[in-house]
């Protein structure tokens, strides 16, 4: 178990081993999905944009309408504390947040509300040479999901749903459409090149405001490389020169098959090797000494 979980998590105020770690089947959690999470990369016992991730764990709480258990004080400790449980030198700090148990099932908020707070390390593991030299293959599939996507929320459903059609059809992840447009994979942002210009789909409430999606805009400023934030139609992303998918545990992974059909020549393209390169570099002088 402690090869994907530190054996240490964070349960309520205690830290325990993860095999002691017990819940209430009456979470609202359990019950209902009524939670949110989110995931904090740490870079040599260094977080990454520890503020920004917290701040959108605190926008995803309010979204619910659930207060804030902590401060950014006691979320930095507990993080700094799970960190520093493995022994892994790169690792993801998981933290989840739902409604709480009550001694019912019943859909309206409790009174009051006793939320339930958990937190555990996993590795952070990044693609291999060999992989990101190939590329991979995804799908595209109809966006199936509600119209909060921008909520970090515990109901994943269609996001598993949607992964698994990309298991099944022996690839790695699936893009999804809605009217037309891309949003997104179910566990990264997508961006597309065409003619030298890089293009990302625009936040809002349809798609997760992801940090590595900001970081991968800012190395393009910061290199020179043209940008275009906008919707982008199906039709774009079917005859894009590149497709990426970017996430903390993906980096910047060029897609080189989507449905069976080569993007561009069928390799990864020369900007996503440019900018994977860039976000090394940041990576190991600025996210390893945060």
């Amino acid at each position: 178990m402690g090869t994907y979980v530190a054996d240490t998590v964070y349960l309520n105020g205690q830290y325990l081993p993860l095999a002691e770690a017990r819940i209430s089947p009456l979470d609202r959690g359990f019950l209902f999905g009524d939670g949110v999470y989110e995931v904090i990369p740490v870079y040599s016992g260094r977080p990454f944009r520890q503020s920004e991730h917290l701040r959108r764990l605190g926008e995803s709480l309010a979204a619910i309408r659930l207060d804030n258990p902590l401060d950014e004080a006691g979320w930095a400790a507990i993080v700094s504390r799970l960190g520093a449980c493995c022994g892994w030198q790169d690792r993801a700090i998981y933290l989840q947040v739902t409604r709480g148990a009550e001694d019912k099932r019943d859909h309206p908020f409790p009174a009051p509300t006793r939320p339930t707070v958990f937190a555990m390390a996993m590795p952070l593991v990044t693609p291999g040479a060999e992989l990101r030299e190939r590329g991979v293959a995804a799908i595209t599939a109809p966006d199936i999901r509600w119209h909060r996507c921008d909520i970090k929320s515990l109901n994943l459903l269609p996001n598993v749903l949607l992964r698994q059609e990309a298991v099944d059809a022996g690839v790695t992840e699936t893009i999804l459409l809605r009217d037309g447009y891309l949003k997104e994979g179910t566990a990264a942002n997508i961006f597309i090149v065409r003619d030298g210009v890089l293009l990302a789909p625009p936040k809002g409430t349809l798609m997760l405001p992801g940090i590595t999606y900001d970081v991968v805009l800012e190395l393009a400023a910061a290199h020179g490389l043209p940008v275009q934030i906008r919707e982008i139609p199906e039709a774009e992303l079917r005859s894009a020169d590149e497709v990426w998918m970017t996430s903390s545990p993906k980096e910047v992974l060029a897609i080189t098959t989507l449905d069976g059909r080569p993007v561009g020549d069928g390799r990864p393209g020369p900007l996503a090797r440019r900018m994977w390169q860039w976000y090394q570099e940041f990576k190991n002088t600025v996210m390893r000494h945060e």
